[in-house]
């Protein structure tokens, strides 16, 4: 007597789907950004440079209240103002180049992505100095 073992192989076309999926997860993406998603992106960074305006504004009062115009808290909260909102168009700006880069074909993104991140470390390097700078 022989004993047949049988090797049960999967349907063809679920193999198919399965190749399908796992090749679709490694396809370049093309280009995924407009114009309209850089409008956007504009539109928030100035409304985050705006936000954080207005918090050290905010700041500044509160210290000028409590501590007198003159006092080491106000400049304190004036640099701290100054340093929040560098760091916000630093962010925002990021932001917006990277979505323009997103618009190129991506043959140039990469570039575009590595000029746009050297521009936000120059500038949050700015906002740094200013927040260390000796206040006055």
């Amino acid at each position: 007597m022989r004993h047949q073992t049988s090797i049960r192989r999967p349907p063809t076309a679920s193999v198919l789907v399965i190749l399908g999926i796992i090749g679709g997860c490694h396809q370049a993406k093309s280009p995924v950004a407009t114009s309209a998603d850089v409008e956007v992106a504009q539109h928030e960074a100035r409304q985050e440079v705006e936000q954080a305006r207005l918090e050290a504004r905010k700041d500044v009062k509160s210290a000028a209240k409590v501590m007198g115009a003159n006092s080491r808290d106000v400049a304190a909260a004036r640099v701290t103002g100054t340093f929040d909102m560098a760091m916000a168009r630093a962010d925002g700006d990021h932001k917006v180049a990277i979505e323009k880069c997103m618009t190129l074909e991506l043959s140039a993104q990469q570039s575009c992505k590595a000029q746009a991140d050297v521009d936000y470390q120059t500038a949050a390097a700015s906002a740094k100095a200013i927040r260390i700078s000796p206040q006055q």
